[in-house]
């Protein structure tokens, strides 16, 4: 999310630079998606709710740890707003209590919606919270992952409380997972996203892993790779300066020489810590488990410095022999750890690479004419001439410039605006 786009390095080891990743009411959630992670791995924690007490040591834990210029706290779940509203206005009196003098406090809160009335979207304008919001795209994708609590439907439920954040003055980030089923649907997906106009978006592959191997959901790489080829041309031809997507615009952030904010496409991870509802801090939001345990938010400094997480932290630096060639190394070393393969390869690299083989060359000549300061949609109208003008030097039964292996026709050809 924008706001959110901070660098999180940690600065020298006496005063590190970290955001938190908070789950109040654990893994309490009021839907059953079926592809969640987190609602079937729940720690042990004899707290409901976290309390006032462990809430208010956390926020002055934080603030007298981290030598940030903005404090970061990403409010998750299960479902945040389970907490209660009370329990967020308690926060907000607490960050103001303790925020150091020309230091500022940014909070996001990533909800399924459900729970979000006119008194909690006042409550969040009136704040200035950030607010992600999961939705599938479509409504027959949502609805057959994202079920409630009692089996039923909850799209049209969620797009009323889209447009109920937006009558109150916020642009809700839409969070929309990737399935195998999403990427049989990519334009449409990215089309009903776009037509919300909160102006954000982030797409966030499903691979859930059981004895048996991955589950029939989770998105393959082949899949993965189409998906966003597909809705970065949709993106690239046509919205260009009007939305933006989160996978986009940290690639063009990498190309223009900085650092991306993306976890998973750092160097090195591990600098967005945990705190469970009972205040246990864990090393990552997809690592929360008792080996992960690596202090807890009475002593925030030293679980963030601890050795166990500097090691976890550095897991991300373990490179496959594949990554020492690859030419785009530098957009994701090696992916997440948590979707690496036994032999420490990222799963969804071949997706990945195909969508860098596609977006990269058109991210640099679109850059190149923003430099010049050529507004978008002029770069969009030409780039959209010289596609077309290209496209015609192809034929339909020639092998994809892609190097797919496929006709033309059958691959990239689809993408020619």
């Amino acid at each position: 999310m924008q706001e959110a786009k901070k660098e999180l390095q940690r600065t020298n080891t006496e005063q590190p630079r970290f955001a938190v990743m908070v789950k109040p009411a654990g893994s309490v959630c009021n839907m059953r998606c079926t592809y969640c992670y987190y609602l079937k791995t729940d720690i042990d924690v004899r707290a409901a709710r976290m309390s006032y007490e462990t809430l208010e040591t956390m926020i002055k834990s934080y603030m007298e740890t981290s030598d940030t210029p903005v404090f970061s706290f990403t409010w998750h779940g299960g479902e945040p707003a389970a907490a209660g509203l009370d329990f967020y206005r308690e926060a907000v009196r607490l960050e103001k209590k303790y925020l150091p003098e020309g230091k500022e406090c940014w909070n996001s809160l990533q909800t399924n919606g459900l729970l979000l009335d006119d008194e909690w979207c006042a409550f969040l304008a009136e704040n200035h919270f950030d607010v992600g919001l999961s939705i599938d795209g479509t409504e027959e994708v949502h609805d057959h992952f994202r079920r409630d609590a009692a089996g039923q439907p909850t799209y049209e439920r969620t797009r009323e409380t889209l447009f109920r954040l937006k009558a109150h003055g916020l642009r809700p980030d839409l969070l929309c997972t990737v399935t195998n089923r999403t990427a049989e649907a990519a334009r449409e997906v990215y089309r009903t996203l776009s037509a919300f106009d909160t102006g954000w978006m982030q797409f966030i592959p499903i691979r859930v892993r059981t004895e048996d191997g991955w589950t029939e959901d989770s998105v393959t790489p082949e899949n993965y790779g189409r998906f966003l080829t597909e809705v970065f041309s949709e993106w690239f031809y046509h919205d260009m300066g009007k939305t933006e997507v989160q996978l986009f615009s940290e690639t063009a952030l990498v190309l223009s020489g900085g650092e991306a904010n993306l976890c998973w496409m750092r160097e090195r991870c591990g600098e967005v810590p945990v705190i469970e509802r009972d205040g246990g801090v864990y090393s990552c939001d997809h690592f929360v488990r008792d080996e992960h345990r690596v202090g807890h938010v009475s002593d925030l400094k030293a679980a963030v410095l601890s050795e166990k997480q500097r090691a976890f932290g550095n897991i991300k630096k373990e490179l496959h022999p594949d990554c020492t060639a690859c030419p785009y190394l530098m957009f994701c070393h090696n992916g997440c750890p948590k979707d690496r393969l036994d032999g420490g390869k990222y799963e969804l690299c071949a997706g990945l690479k195909r969508y860098f083989s596609y977006a990269v060359p058109r991210l640099k000549e679109a850059m190149t004419l923003s430099a010049r300061h050529v507004p978008p949609d002029v770069i969009m109208a030409e780039l959209t001439r010289k596609e077309r003008a290209e496209a015609k030097k192809i034929g339909r039964n020639a092998p994809c410039p892609c190097g797919s292996g496929l006709k033309y026709k059958n691959c990239c050809m689809r993408l020619v605006p």
